[in-house]
């Protein structure tokens, strides 16, 4: 058990950038079917711009405590609690209590309406986390709850992605960046598209097979460059009219898997694209902790790194979302212990 009485957090106290504020609160201690975690590592995600934004979905409550992916050690365990016993290298789950198979109706995310975990500890349910990939450090475990698993979950898991397909992955975010990895890794051709010619150059040293501009017409070259047949994957992070120029690009009976709203939460496109191609269009809200395991296990054994962008101090937390307002090439990450 720890011995430290207060805990230090970062919070938001009304909307916008300007009210993030550090704050101390009281240790606390788990309760039956919790386990209290030191937090060694946080990642951000757009997600938690919007929220800070007040331009999700939903309006959070004040105050709130950002972030939902972290990575840690636990430090003790309630009662009933067997999975975990104390001093295990740990990763949060974004979708707390989506254990396996379909997203349970009542699940919750961390980072609101969840816990926060930007904070020095945090209590969790001890089915809410899983176990770092024994490979990476705190900083890059700390990426893998949201991002990674999102992109894994959308290619691997219902997406059955084999080797010799053609994934087309839009944008040069955190999803983009690991679907570009674990789609090198299954042996898959990766084609991106980026509007900066630096990241897009980025990509490129990073392994995709081709990067196009995005104000070019981009559908045409991925059609071009699979001789006539198409991507039979596409990570849409985009959204808006995006997803109709996606699926001009999409081979018959690909696969859109709808993952980001940068354009906004409309979409629009031609029916006669869905149809004519058989397209398959589904929604990815990350996935589960099952999945995540599985995750895990295949990046030890691969030996993946995930791109970190910058590692900020726990000091900087409001530099680490100013960087991640002006977007990043990977993920931001807050370092809270080494």
């Amino acid at each position: 058990m720890t011995s430290a009485t207060t805990l230090q957090r970062w919070q938001f106290t009304d909307f916008g950038l300007e009210h993030l504020a550090r704050a101390e609160a009281p240790m606390p201690s788990p309760g039956p079917g919790q386990v209290l975690v030191q937090v060694d590592a946080a990642s951000l995600n757009y997600r938690d711009l919007l929220i800070a934004r007040n331009t999700y979905r939903w309006s959070a409550p004040l105050p709130f405590v950002p972030a939902s992916d972290m990575a840690g050690t636990v430090l003790a365990v309630g009662d009933g609690v067997k999975r975990w016993r104390g001093g295990e290298r740990v990763i949060s789950t974004f979708v707390a209590g989506w254990l396996d198979g379909a997203a349970p109706a009542t699940a919750q995310t961390l980072g609101v309406p969840g816990p926060g975990v930007l904070a020095s500890h945090v209590v969790l349910d001890a089915d809410w986390i899983t176990d770092a990939p024994a490979s990476l450090n705190a900083a890059q475990a700390s990426t893998l709850p949201c991002a990674a698993l999102t992109a894994w979950f959308a290619l691997v898991e219902e997406g059955g992605l084999q080797a010799g397909q053609t994934v087309l992955i839009h944008g040069t975010g955190g999803v983009a960046l690991f679907g570009l990895q674990f789609a090198r890794m299954h042996g898959a051709r990766v084609v991106m598209v980026s509007g900066s010619a630096d990241k897009r150059a980025q990509a490129l040293a990073l392994g995709a097979h081709h990067v196009l501009a995005r104000d070019a017409d981009w559908a045409a070259e991925v059609v071009r460059l699979t001789d006539g047949r198409g991507a039979e994957q596409v990570l849409e992070t985009v959204g808006g009219a995006n997803l109709g120029r996606s699926l001009q690009a999409l081979a018959r009976n690909g696969r859109v898997s709808v993952i980001g709203v940068l354009e906004g939460g409309d979409m629009a496109g031609s029916a006669f694209d869905a149809i004519g191609r058989r397209a398959r269009i589904q929604g990815i809200s990350v996935g589960s902790r099952a999945a995540l395991d599985r995750m895990v296990r295949a990046i030890d054994l691969n030996r993946l790194e995930p791109v970190v962008a910058t590692e900020y101090g726990f000091d900087d937390v409001p530099q680490a979302f100013d960087h991640l307002a002006r977007g990043a090439f990977g993920k931001v990450v807050v370092r809270l212990s080494r």
